[in-house]
């Protein structure tokens, strides 16, 4: 970390985050940064218990095992492809269609799932 990193105060952090457009959220004890959408800056900032948390937060009372299979395969295929999956992926991968995929989260696919799994915003990725 640098001399100017270290000192820096966490207003000044905030007024930096700020700046890009992002804004700090303390999700399950962890200081995490999201876009101006509410998607993960960093895709490594996601976790289980912070999913659960957002999915309350759009809607879901409870991530069934169907939603996690879901959530998963978004992550999975992210991590060995470097992009998120296009819908034949989805349907492939899930096999479910996109009906069945919307219905499960409220915000669609793109600000539900996608969100929900800790993916970049598409526009930024």
């Amino acid at each position: 970390m640098s001399e100017k990193a270290a000192m820096t105060t966490p207003e000044e952090k905030q007024q930096q985050i700020s700046d890009l457009g992002w804004h700090l959220r303390v999700l399950a004890g962890r200081e995490i940064s999201f876009d101006s959408e509410g998607f993960f800056w960093d895709v490594r900032d996601w976790t289980e218990e912070i999913a659960v948390i957002l999915a309350k937060e759009s809607g879901i009372e409870n991530l069934t095992e169907i939603h996690w299979k879901v959530l998963c395969f978004f992550r999975e295929y992210y991590f060995n492809h470097g992009r998120s999956p296009m819908n034949r992926h989805l349907r492939q991968g899930t096999g479910m269609s996109l009906g069945e995929l919307e219905s499960l989260f409220p915000q669609g696919i793109r600000l539900g799932a996608r969100r929900l799994s800790g993916l970049p915003n598409p526009q930024t990725c």
